[in-house]
């Protein structure tokens, strides 16, 4: 984080001084006034300059892109890297050849990506969380149909055999989207067990 005190005939002044030395637009920065200064007698006598500290602000997402394109240049793999930054909410687009070794067996690389990625965005604990979603080739959405069909056929399993069912071990985002599918549902019910990372969704007949 770059941080520069600066002095000008008045604090506006001294504020351009730092955004031109920084290279910067104002709404990159935060502005401390420390010294309004003194315009003194007939802008003569007792003249004294305004001074400010200038801190410039930590831009996550450029930070999360630099990250991605450095990681993509160790697997010497090309991608474009499209990226939104709206409501504490990150998502990131990879576009590319290959791509499904970046997702890996089950969005397993994906998700590992994903989660070095959030460390880089969220280092700074003084500022607000964000969430990162990292995707390539929409298999978010795609996986995310194949559980909610999964999900609905485990559920009729489980009533017409009135036995418990356990699913394979999930990360918490796909545990998510199971128990959100068949939490209205009128005959069976879930909740998770055992620990991270084989920590799996249970499905169970809702007692009469």
């Amino acid at each position: 984080m770059k941080i520069i005190e600066i002095m000008g005939k008045n604090v506006e002044d001294a504020i351009n001084n730092a955004l031109k030395e920084l290279k910067v637009t104002r709404d990159k920065v935060k502005i401390e006034t420390l010294d309004e200064g003194s315009k003194g007698f007939l802008n003569i006598i007792g003249v004294k300059p305004a001074k400010v500290r200038v801190t410039v602000k930590r831009d996550s997402s450029y930070e999360a892109k630099n990250f991605l394109m450095e990681v993509l240049q160790s697997m010497s793999m090309k991608a474009e890297v499209k990226l939104k930054d709206e409501n504490n909410e990150i998502r990131i687009d990879l576009i590319g050849p290959n791509m499904g070794l970046l997702i890996g067996y089950r969005g397993e690389t994906l998700d590992s990506l994903q989660y070095l990625v959030s460390l880089v965005v969220n280092k700074n604990h003084d500022e607000e969380y964000k969430r990162v979603i990292l995707d390539t080739e929409n298999y978010r959405a795609k996986r995310e149909e194949t559980l909610k069909r999964l999900a609905s056929k485990i559920a009729y399993k489980v009533r017409v055999s009135g036995r418990v069912l356990k699913l394979e071990p999930m990360n918490p985002y796909e545990r998510r989207i199971i128990h959100s599918t068949l939490q209205n549902d009128s005959y069976v019910y879930t909740f998770s067990e055992g620990e991270e990372p084989y920590r799996r969704v249970v499905v169970d007949l809702k007692k009469a």
